[in-house]
């Protein structure tokens, strides 16, 4: 009299499948969705690695600003340069166009971690110039 009806264990069974697979379906979704996050941070990692080997030297920095600085079209230039304990600010307040170019030229095409650029045109021949290299 007390039996449990075998048609209410089926049902039950039948039900349960039916929400195991629901489960499984969404939770198939959520690894695809996992997995291409994981991609695209995979691949910002590699990037971020590849940056920091070319920017994180901060010895090699020093010393490669130093030869852009040392260089013979830079010495007649006038240039004020302070050293900090991170960085380096580069001034002048009026500086030759040929030796603007070959300083820009020389820092733009190295890999440095330039803050601050600030280049004024006073004159055909002559302009002012602010920069600040971090390491």
């Amino acid at each position: 009299m007390n039996q449990i009806n075998p048609l209410h264990i089926g049902a039950l069974l039948v039900a349960l499948i039916a929400f195991l697979l629901f489960t499984l379906s969404s939770m198939k979704t959520e690894m695809l969705e996992e997995k291409t996050l994981y991609e695209t941070s995979e691949k910002l990692a590699l990037k971020l690695s590849s940056l920091k080997d070319v920017y994180a030297d901060k010895k090699k920095t020093k010393r490669a600003i130093e030869r852009v600085l040392s260089q013979s079209s830079l010495k007649t230039a006038a240039l004020d340069v302070k050293r900090e304990k991170s960085s380096v600010r580069i001034s002048s307040k009026s500086i030759d166009t040929k030796a603007l170019n070959a300083l820009m030229g020389k820092i733009l095409n190295g890999s440095y971690n330039i803050t601050e650029l600030k280049i004024k045109k006073l004159s055909e021949t002559k302009a002012s110039l602010k920069m600040e290299i971090k390491w």
